[in-house]
């Protein structure tokens, strides 16, 4: 087949002669929201295809208000539900004309300036999805004011100046830990993940909280580094290998999936024992491993498409109060436990 040969710099004019008609009709036709008519835009895009045309989006954006370009700032890639909140997100973005900037912050010196490289590269918002995120960081990235929004995504942060779109990590923990409770556990430990000072997490101290309330004494718990699977497998091979069998805990109940794929596989292949009828285990994200045959997690699902949308939303908000936003999801409850 023959490759199709298109002139160069064909510009707006070129297509608005080729359609007959103006210039400012060819810009309409391009804009989701501008007023033209079925008829009129099928035939902008026809003679734009004819041509190769394709409208230079930065200039569109130098002479609107508005680039359309979203920063999305990640780390912590060891996580299997960064994965998932990526596709999510995109998807919701690109779906009504969002394109994003990916940078993968490599650690915590190098969080700030990420922030501050993507601030130069006119974005409209910059989101954060990660566990780096701390109040030092949120303050010199709202300082260079050069983003209108810093959104804060899946994490809650107490930063004035940020945005926090999240499931409602209390209400989602009180429900696990009434569910381990009713199903009669009564030895747990708790496995959390890192501690982050602004942009964290509320699922440790709420399930503390909810046992003492219930039992009169906390529970167990040991912290994880990092959302790493293979590491959460070695430290709890590290806090249960002394153990004698009558001290081992009934059910684990993790601060997310990625730390209860490395506990469950602790469980069965260093000490030898079954989930759950030995040990059970509990997680949080529902992440696509969680319901494979190797693990089949009860879990906490987070309503993923539903923040993402609702992102989006806040992006195209002129309101600039009161965006703050938690979500419930669903117990996902599967053979672990």
């Amino acid at each position: 087949m023959a490759k199709t040969e298109y002139p160069d710099n064909v510009t707006a004019d070129d297509v608005a002669t080729a359609a007959g008609v103006s210039r400012w009709t060819v810009n309409r036709a391009f804009k989701k929201d501008a007023s033209i008519s079925p008829k009129t835009r099928a035939k902008v895009m026809t003679a734009a295809e004819a041509l190769g045309y394709v409208p230079d989006l930065s200039a569109a954006a130098l002479a609107s208000a508005r680039s359309n370009l979203v920063a999305l700032l990640v780390d912590d890639f060891a996580n299997p539900h960064k994965l998932v909140m990526l596709e999510r997100l995109t998807r919701a973005l690109r779906s009504r004309g969002w394109d994003t900037l990916l940078v993968n912050t490599l650690d915590r010196d190098d969080t700030t300036p990420a922030l501050l490289n993507a601030s130069q590269r006119r974005v409209d918002a910059t989101i954060l999805i990660g566990i780096q995120f701390n109040d030092d960081v949120l303050n010199a990235a709202h300082g260079a004011r050069r983003f209108k929004k810093l959104i804060i995504f899946a994490r809650t942060s107490l930063n004035p100046d940020t945005i926090s779109i999240a499931v409602d990590d209390e209400a989602a923990t009180r429900e696990i830990a009434q569910y381990v409770i009713d199903r009669g556990y009564r030895r747990p430990l708790y496995i959390a993940g890192p501690h982050t000072v602004s942009a964290h997490l509320l699922r440790k101290e709420t399930f503390a909280a909810a046992w003492q309330d219930r039992f009169g004494h906390a529970p167990e718990s040991v912290s994880v580094p990092r959302y790493d699977p293979l590491l959460s497998a070695q430290i709890t091979q590290a806090t249960l290998r002394a153990r004698k069998p009558g001290n081992m805990p009934d059910v684990i109940v993790c601060e997310n999936d990625a730390l209860a794929l490395g506990v469950m596989d602790t469980i069965r292949h260093e000490f030898g024992l079954k989930v759950p009828d030995d040990i059970a285990v509990v997680g949080f994200d529902d992440v696509p491993q969680a319901a494979s045959p190797n693990y089949r997690l009860t879990t906490y699902r987070q309503p993923l498409t539903e923040m993402a949308n609702y992102l989006v939303d806040v992006l195209e908000s002129t309101d600039s109060t009161d965006l703050d936003r938690k979500f419930l999801g669903q117990l996902v409850i599967r053979d672990s436990a």
